[in-house]
């Protein structure tokens, strides 16, 4: 049988992404009363990252443990892919020695041709186009503070990234209305705003995409790989800075996300990061407990609530 891969929300049903986020939650529960759950015994994860990371890493490292499993951390220098071996060859000699692989990298082709030729469940730490387990954590984060996010308004202001890629993946899937507001040139993938349809609306106003929304949310200016165009993206964005304005025009219990590492005083207001309505601290602790249930879904399949 093909293993289960998570490459984008769309590798999971709706139903299964519900489940995933129910079982984020009670794991959570289960790790803040000091109950042992660890289902995984034996189990090694491998994690080949090509980007550097924090939160990726420890996030997946741990959550391993905590699940009774391990984990072997590649980096470039450490494997032949880093010396020009073909990634389908790293792909089958890999998941015939582990039972689950995570890539974080720069082109989603790669983790398509690792899929591809893998035997185990291939999971994207993040590609230059989308983000899903970020995602998984920002909704369970939502859906802990404000309930279910169906029917809510989120509004993503800045760079059309990886990350907004992944807001548009969720819209989909969990049907919510998203408003995108970017600068000309800077907008997300054209083929995910057409498959988003009427859940998703692209605007020029950081204002205007904010106005009564639930949720707002926002990224660096320039990703990683991007550093050298960060003059010019400076220039581009100004003006796209969610600051206490822009939250102003925003639901008054609405909630601030980001994903990490946040620049204060570009992408960001240091009064709005670190002011009552951010909630990027649990955002950042939910991805140990979303990936745990992701990782005890693409391993054990559904479970029941604990």
């Amino acid at each position: 049988m093909k293993p289960r891969h998570f490459l984008s929300l769309f590798d999971l049903t709706p139903a299964e992404l519900q489940h995933v986020l129910r079982r984020a939650a009670e794991l959570k529960a289960l790790h803040r009363r000091g109950e042992r759950y660890a289902p995984l015994p034996q189990k090694v994860l491998g994690m080949i990252f090509e980007k550097a990371s924090t939160r990726t890493r420890i996030s997946f490292e741990a959550g391993m443990a905590q699940l009774g499993g391990s984990s072997i951390f590649l980096a470039p220098h450490d494997t032949q892919l880093g010396r020009g071996e073909p990634i389908e060859d790293t792909a089958r000699v890999l998941s015939s020695m582990v039972d689950i692989v995570m890539i974080r990298t720069f082109g989603h082709t790669k983790v398509e041709r690792f899929a591809a030729c893998s035997t185990v469940p291939v999971v994207n730490g993040l590609t230059d186009y989308n983000h899903p387990c970020q995602l998984l954590a920002d909704i369970q984060t939502f859906i802990e503070q404000r309930g279910d996010i169906r029917g809510r308004t989120v509004a993503w202001i800045g760079d059309g990234n990886n990350m907004c890629n992944s807001y548009l993946e969720a819209a989909c899937q969990l049907d919510f209305g998203l408003r995108i507001a970017t600068p000309p040139g800077y907008e997300p993938d054209a083929k995910l705003l057409e498959r988003a349809g009427a859940r998703v609306e692209l605007l020029r106003d950081p204002l205007a995409a904010a106005r009564d929304a639930d949720l707002v949310a926002t990224d660096v200016w320039a990703s990683m790989g991007r550093e050298e165009e960060q003059q010019r993206r400076f220039q581009d964005f100004a003006g796209y800075q969610v600051d206490a304005g822009v939250m102003a025009q925003a639901r008054p219990d609405a909630l601030f996300l980001h994903c990490l590492p946040a620049h204060r005083g570009e992408e960001v207001s240091a009064e709005v990061i670190d002011g009552p309505q951010s909630r990027v601290w649990d955002e950042a602790e939910n991805r140990l407990h979303a990936q745990k249930a992701l990782m005890e879904f693409l391993l054990l399949g559904e479970k029941p609530g604990a």
